[in-house]
């Protein structure tokens, strides 16, 4: 595998032939066929890091004769992915045996973090995290740091270096935790806030708010919280919600003057329109209402769910028409099992199943990119292809097992059936190995020597 940091600055324009998919509408809410941009043979054209046309090649390959062509024949170019929830301190604990997710913490979580105090170690692991993202065909994630301003420094750093359009944030955590990872209120809103003064609207990224989630933030930091959310009106909010049933019991004992869980937020003024709440699996319908009131979104994190005994996500709440909710998908990684939005949507799938209701793979992908984008409020700038949005995509092998070739044997889809059955297998049988080439601005960041373009 070769890794690159890409040349946003160049001038050039760049071409690339491959079929195409991205979305134009939610297809939770409209004929998927309606939802859906698809070009079976078409070419795309970036310029300075942004898309500048999008067609058939029949009817652009001759305005754009002048431009060098990237060949990438059959295969499948989308969006990058968008994973709305990850951590990226719990790299190395990914696959930690045996607990649900309070003891899963306490055990494993929490004396992993305490290493990343060291600024130096931070940064090791913000590289390793980042590779894994763009090898996985994620261009945009919303990451939790830890505590320590030293591991957000690292997480921007190293983000910064690539290009990447990334979203984090220091954790706010004054109580119920180790010491060594606690801060105090007045600490973690200055923190926060040269924070987001050194880091926010900085080339691509953007900052996060973060309060771990209600059970070890006292109501004062959560207040203070609120107060960076009033200062700062444009950096969002990233915090847990509703994920366990021991969880919620918890913070009810902690916050017995509150309606609920999410109300301990909204108590703070934290649930707003740039606010993202990881999991929601245990949210009553009431809250499910006051998060489509205040237009705030919901990452569904399955494979976390399913690792931890969370239980099963309610996507069809979510997305019914009574109280739309933005929802995206994240890996929740170390909870989490794969960094791989396609094994992602594979298990929400699954959920979706156990819950009686069928996830097609246009609704999952849409979660994977443009919803995903919408939950974060950056859809103005990535989740599809649109004239002026930024050039950040994944180029798919359908091929890229020789179970997948022998499943994928016939030619490019033409067909909506033909197309949904192709990408249905990318979703069920897909990882890693299928992510060909991540680019970032229009310049590639990652590919495959395995699977190199064809010309």
């Amino acid at each position: 595998m070769s890794f690159h940091s890409p040349s946003p600055n160049s001038h050039s324009l760049r071409a690339f032939r491959s079929s195409f998919l991205d979305f134009t509408h939610d297809p939770f809410y409209c004929p998927e066929e309606e939802s859906i941009r698809y070009f079976p043979d078409g070419l795309m054209v970036v310029e300075d890091g942004r898309v500048k046309d999008l067609g058939d090649y029949a009817a652009l390959g001759e305005k754009y004769a002048h431009v060098s062509i990237e060949e990438y024949g059959d295969r499948l170019i989308m969006p990058g992915f968008i994973d709305t929830h990850i951590h990226y301190p719990q790299v190395e604990m990914i696959a930690a045996y045996g607990e649900q997710l309070l003891e899963w913490l306490e055990q494993y979580t929490f004396p992993t973090e305490t290493k990343f105090k060291d600024k130096a170690y931070a940064q090791k692991v913000a590289a390793v995290f980042i590779s894994e993202l763009l090898r996985n065909g994620t261009t945009t994630a919303l990451v939790f740091a830890t505590v320590h301003p030293e591991s957000v420094d690292a997480f921007f750093e190293e983000a910064e270096q690539r290009h990447l359009c990334m979203i984090s944030g220091k954790v706010l955590m004054d109580r119920n935790a180790p010491q060594e990872l606690c801060d105090t209120p007045e600490s973690a809103y200055e923190d926060s806030k040269a924070l987001i003064q050194k880091w926010h609207k900085k080339g691509r990224l953007r900052y996060a708010v973060t309060p771990r989630f209600a059970a070890t933030s006292s109501e004062e930091q959560l207040r203070y919280a609120g107060q960076l959310l009033n200062e700062f009106p444009d950096v969002h909010l990233h915090t847990h919600l509703s994920e366990n049933v021991n969880e919620v019991a918890w913070v009810k004992e902690l916050f017995p003057e509150c309606n609920g869980y999410l109300d301990v937020y909204d108590q703070a003024g934290l649930v707003k329109e740039r606010s993202l709440f990881a999991h929601g699996v245990q949210l009553t319908d009431a809250e499910f209402q006051r998060l489509f009131e205040a237009n705030a979104a919901i990452a569904f994190c399955p494979t976390s769910n399913l690792f931890l005994g969370s239980g099963l996500f309610k996507l069809e709440q979510a997305k019914s028409c009574d109280c739309p909710i933005k929802v995206g998908l994240g890996t929740d990684i170390g909870a989490g099992t794969s960094f791989s939005m396609l094994q992602t949507a594979n298990e929400a799938y699954k959920v979706s199943q156990l819950r009686n209701q069928k996830l097609s793979p246009f609704k999952a992908l849409f979660l994977a990119t443009l919803g995903g984008a919408k939950a974060l409020c950056i859809d103005d700038r990535l989740g599809n292809f649109e004239i002026g949005k930024e050039a950040d995509f994944v180029v798919l092998n359908p091929r890229s097992t020789p179970l997948m070739a022998f499943r994928n044997a016939h030619p490019t889809p033409e067909t909506l059936h033909a197309l949904t059955d192709r990408l249905f297998s990318l979703i069920m049988m897909g990882d890693d190995r299928t992510v060909e080439a991540t680019y970032i601005l229009g310049d590639r960041a990652y590919f495959s020597p395995v699977s190199s373009p064809m010309a």
